[in-house]
């Protein structure tokens, strides 16, 4: 196993070098490649924050890890986020056979919070699909009252005033740094239920049909990829019952996916590595070789 990533420059758009670390496998030939997406809101976050404890599972397992960033919100709006995964895709699949020996037509991809959502747009917004999705806590919607009204949970929070929101963020593009204290800016967003309108750009109560497009529940389809969602039943931050809504929504479409409720679990359950966590993780690793290991 090669611990030292291999880092490249997948795309440039607006000034921004937007940037993948590429995480090999001892073992040699072509290798499925697991893309994995950072959280943080869409607003903070980077390529680095994925969790060394899975990343060395994975690694054992045969995988090829890449390690996306994005451009990140508020400076850059919605759509060219979901842009930036899409270019990601095609980077993955024309150019890594000949960089880090990747097989394009083995991919998955997994993803937690915000990043399980990405994850979640990507089984309907690339083509061809990948072969398999794991959502961690992620969420198929992004207009509920959830998101759209201020969240309770946050505002027992001394409130972040907009002054203070706003100079934790800027107005030029970028896809890695800003600081932890771009925090301050989702805070300010939950407490006040404008997530939705901040990162779009559009405000959902009068553009809903805008928003349709970027909520995986109401785009599954029949040629969905394989899904898996892990989720805690007690998450402060993202409810318990999105991942539910997007379980039933694969379900109605008749499309293969499993839920696997961690009792008790809040958002960033799998940090614990627990019991629960554990067998959790036991169950992604046969999920992806199911999907994207020879038999």
């Amino acid at each position: 196993m090669n611990d030292a990533p291999l880092t490249y420059t997948y795309k440039r758009a607006g000034g921004c070098d937007i940037k993948a670390d590429v995480y090999l496998p001892a073992v040699g030939g072509p290798r499925p490649v697991l893309l994995w997406i950072h959280g943080g809101a869409l607003i903070l976050g980077g390529r680095r924050d994925v969790r060394g404890h899975q990343q060395e599972r994975y690694l054992d397992a045969g995988y090829t890890i890449v390690s996306i960033d994005y451009r990140l919100a508020p400076e850059t709006k919605l759509p060219e986020i979901i842009d930036d995964i899409g270019d990601a895709f095609r980077w993955v699949r024309k150019s890594g056979p000949a960089l880090f020996n990747a097989d394009p037509k083995r991919i998955g991809v997994f993803g937690h919070s915000a990043g399980g959502y990405l994850t979640l747009m990507s089984g309907f917004c690339t083509d061809p699909h990948p072969q398999a999705l794991v959502s961690f806590y992620g969420y198929g919607d992004l207009v509920g009252p959830w998101y759209s009204r201020p969240s309770p949970f946050y505002c027992q929070q001394p409130m972040v005033s907009e002054e203070e929101a706003r100079s934790a963020v800027g107005t030029s593009p970028l896809s890695e740094g800003g600081g932890h204290n771009r925090g301050r800016f989702y805070l300010y967003c939950r407490q006040r239920g404008i997530w939705p309108k901040e990162i779009s750009g559009r405000d959902p109560s009068a553009d809903p049909e805008f928003f349709r497009t970027y909520c995986p529940e109401q785009n599954v389809d029949s040629a969905y990829p394989p899904t898996l969602l892990l989720h805690g039943d007690q998450d402060t931050d993202v409810p318990y019952e999105l991942s539910v809504d997007m379980a039933r929504a694969l379900a109605s479409a008749g499309e293969e996916h499993e839920l696997i409720t961690i009792p008790g679990g809040g958002h960033g359950f799998d940090w614990a590595q627990d019991a629960a966590a554990s067998q959790a993780f036991e169950r992604v690793l046969a999920f992806l070789a199911r999907h994207l290991l020879p038999a």
